[in-house]
């Protein structure tokens, strides 16, 4: 039995772990058998999670994650604040482009998607808010691992990368190229790298003009409209520049 096992509060966190996208709703048999646990314990720990509203059950019997988890991770200081400015900025963003607009943080060697504004005509995306990927799959990830910790950086450059696409680029060498290319210019355009249909342009977001970079803001279109990206890159620049400097501004004024 591992150490998470062992706890109480590392059974509860195994039992919320079990749900993700691809497992949004399971039956109890199927958390048991994710989670490693006994169905008693199973049965006990969703029982509780459930008389909290952490879980809901539907009526087949299925359980899926609770709205009371919602209310709480919407509090979240890291991204909450970094919303409430992004917002308008991303809003204005899309009304220039008609595309989507996705705004995206680091986490370890991940980033995690926690805005998103979309069209009807926009292109449809393997992201979601909420959903994560490795940090060197998306354009916006490549430019938060261009400004990542030494540490970091070389954590993923020597690690497999996943080739999510006939042009998504693998070789460390041709990565380290395109993260100095990327410190220099601030604006990275990512061509079918994740999915062989869309092109995304990104760009970082700082704590004012020229503080540390805490998110990425991107531009997702189809791949029919490349010829588009490089026209996008005032835009979005702009847009993260405003993020910034307004990011800036709260945390002086909190300070």
């Amino acid at each position: 039995m591992s150490a998470t096992q062992s706890t109480a509060a590392g059974k509860v966190l195994l039992v919320l772990a079990a749900f993700d996208r691809e497992h949004p709703s399971q039956t109890l048999s199927e958390i048991a058998q994710r989670t490693g646990l006994a169905l008693s314990t199973t049965h006990r720990v969703v029982a509780e999670l459930a008389e909290w509203g952490a879980l809901e059950r539907a009526e087949d019997g299925s359980w899926h994650v609770g709205l009371r988890l919602w209310e709480i991770a919407s509090g979240c200081p890291r991204t909450q604040i970094l919303r409430d400015v992004a917002l308008p900025f991303m809003q204005d963003l899309y009304e220039v482009t008609h595309e989507n607009v996705q705004l995206a943080v680091r986490e370890g060697t991940e980033l995690v998607f926690v805005e998103r504004i979309a069209g009807h005509r926009s292109v449809e995306l393997l992201t979601m808010v909420g959903t994560r990927f490795p940090i060197g799959s998306t354009g916006m990830g490549r430019v938060l691992l261009a400004h990542a910790p030494r540490e970091i950086q070389e954590e993923v450059l020597e690690s497999p990368q996943r080739a999510w696409t006939p042009h998504t680029v693998t070789d460390p060498k041709t990565l380290r190229t395109q993260l100095d290319r990327i410190r220099r210019e601030q604006v990275f355009v990512s061509d079918r790298q994740l999915s062989e249909s869309t092109v995304a342009v990104a760009a970082p977001v700082r704590i004012g003009r020229t503080g540390p970079v805490s998110a990425a803001l991107g531009i997702v279109l189809t791949a029919q409209g490349a010829s588009r990206a490089h026209g996008l890159r005032e835009p979005l620049l702009r847009a993260a520049y405003g993020i910034s400097d307004e990011l800036g501004r709260r945390t002086r004024t909190s300070g």
